[in-house]
């Protein structure tokens, strides 16, 4: 609810500062007096665009500041949302600086426009005839019945499942593409996939090879070698082992004269035992030198393989084919395993579609509960409002495609005339018929669910008598359940209001300014003998303004 206007530099306005309460608040004045400014100060803080014709004085700043309170609105989850401080007293102020440059706060948060304009359809709805057009669009009319039908929660619910449901679909194209994708170079995978399995590397694999091979192909140079070192060491006259056996002989023979002489033929004897064991090695290795050529072939054969692969596959090391092996392993899998991937997800998808349905079959129950009782209530408030033949033909078709509030299509028709032929709202309705129409809903609406503090831009145009009378009480209803401004030029709606603001306008020093007041008793009874009869004011005005108010 919208509890106090402080405007401060803005068009005609210097400085207004006015408070507001709940229920019906009425503001009048004459053409041009200023009741526009108001609407566009409002507009203005709550997110509307602004440039520098909207200051009175182009030297200073423009401030506007509407304090609102939130109590009943539920808010916080939104002010969260927003990452705001929420407060049960909110202020929001808009200030427009002479640079042209804006900047607004909420409790003192600095915001973007886009902020404002998210709390603004939460707090403020501005009712003209342009809003009318609102009626002729789909969305609108669904809000309305699903107010009635308190599907809120349901199409909470309904759209958190569609939003899993599209996640999925798309999840199941891009697997499907993917899928295709992989099957275009399955058979090529699979063979560079066989071609390594059967290969059947082993880590370590080509060092080995590469060793053998060297040492198969210096056969001849490895056996002259080693016969030869095998000469050195056991020739009987002047190979090591003789010389060794001969030099240990004769260190024992002195070694009993000195500690020096017996370590010296220690260390002669462990040279002797380690020259054994390498006669021994040597004399195996000579026995095992062969000249092989299958196994020349068979090692080149291998080894040629393994150049092959890693040439082919661009790499150096057969740890780089292992790992090449085992990426088209995966490959070769995802597609064989793919019908089994898509058809758990078609799985998963189906049983949220399920889900889907059964929420969307709740909530159009909901909506064709609530329809002949919605149809009813416009067509009784209609009447009342000098429209007694207006009727609607209000249909819902089920649909097969998810849609975002549900699987319903809704045909929302309207004839104003007996015996007319029904047909949209926008091209059957008078613009004062779509604002009586408009206000009727809003009327059901303030019965169901807690709107925004409304206000009427002179809704009353083109009517008058007892039709007047018929708008200013329901109104007055509405107020009942929440606050109701109305800008109006009729008497009859303007006595019905729990307090009663004047716009007017005044000059100073050559200057002219608007300005806004709240009217005391006498001073409304005044205001509304001059609505009915201009300014000359007469007794028998001021008699009937009196009874009005009464």
């Amino acid at each position: 609810m919208l509890t106090h206007l402080s405007i401060h530099n803005y068009a005609l306005i210097n400085q207004l500062t006015i408070d507001f309460t709940n229920g019906l608040s009425i503001i009048t004045g004459e053409t041009g007096a200023g009741k526009s400014i108001l609407l566009g100060a409002l507009g203005l803080v709550m997110g509307n665009r602004a440039d520098l014709s909207s200051l009175k004085d182009t030297e200073k700043k423009c401030i506007i500041e509407a304090q609102f309170s939130l109590e009943g609105y539920a808010l916080q989850e939104l002010f969260e949302e927003l990452d705001l401080d929420y407060e049960q007293e909110s202020i929001i102020r808009r200030e427009i600086l002479p640079s042209g440059k804006s900047r607004a706060f909420v409790n003192d948060t600095p915001v973007t426009l886009s902020v404002l304009n998210a709390l603004k359809t939460k707090l403020i709805d501005i009712h003209s005839q342009h809003q009318t057009l609102q009626l002729s669009d789909v969305s609108f009319q669904f809000s309305v019945i699903d107010a009635l039908a308190k599907n809120k929660a349901k199409i909470a619910s309904y759209k958190r499942g569609l939003r899993t449901y599209n996640k999925l679909k798309k999840d199941l194209k891009a697997l499907q593409e993917e899928t295709e994708k992989s099957k275009e170079q399955y058979e090529y995978n699979l063979h560079l996939f066989n071609e390594l399995e059967e290969a059947n590397l082993q880590e370590g694999e080509q060092e080995v090879l590469e060793e053998k091979l060297d040492k198969l192909n210096n056969i001849e140079e490895i056996k002259l070698n080693l016969s030869e070192a095998l000469g050195l060491s056991i020739n009987e006259e002047i190979g090591l082992q003789a010389l060794l056996n001969s030099l240990e002989s004769k260190l024992q023979k002195i070694g009993l004269y000195s500690k020096q002489y017996e370590e010296l033929s220690n260390r002669v004897t462990s040279i002797k035992i380690e020259l054994d064991d390498i006669v021994s090695e040597l004399e195996s290795a000579n026995d095992e030198v062969e000249f092989n050529p299958n196994e020349i072939e068979e090692l080149n054969d291998r080894l040629q393989l393994v150049y092959n692969l890693q040439k082919k596959h661009s790499v150096s090391s057969i740890t780089e084919l292992q790992e090449i092996h085992e990426s088209l392993a995966e490959k070769v899998a995802q597609v064989e395993d793919a019908g089994g991937v898509v058809a758990q997800k078609e799985a998963e998808i189906k049983d949220v579609a399920q889900k889907l349905d059964e929420v969307a079959k709740m909530i159009a129950t909901s909506r064709n509960k609530v329809i002949p009782k919605l149809k009813k209530e416009l067509e009784y408030l209609l009447s009342e409002l000098g429209m007694p033949n207006a009727r609607f033909a209000i249909e819902l078709l089920s649909l097969e495609e998810y849609l975002s509030n549900g699987k319903d299509n809704l045909q929302f028709l309207f004839s104003a005339n007996k015996g007319g032929n029904f047909g949209e709202l926008k091209k059957v309705a008078s613009g004062g018929e779509l604002s009586r129409i408009m206000l009727s809903i809003k009327k059901i609406l303030s019965e169901n669910i807690q709107l925004p503090t409304i206000i009427f831009d002179e809704i009353d145009t083109g009517v008058s008598g007892e039709v007047s009378n018929k708008i200013a009480k329901i109104m007055q209803d509405m107020s009942a359940h929440m606050q109701v401004i109305t800008i109006t030029h009729l008497p009859q709606i303007a006595s019905k209001g729990r307090q009663h603001y004047k716009v007017f306008k005044e000059e100073e020093k050559g200057v002219t300014t608007s300005n806004l007041k709240l009217l005391s008793d006498d001073e409304r009874i005044r205001e509304i003998a001059e609505m009915l009869s201009g300014k000359d004011v007469s007794e028998s005005a001021l008699t009937h303004a009196k009874e009005l108010l009464n």
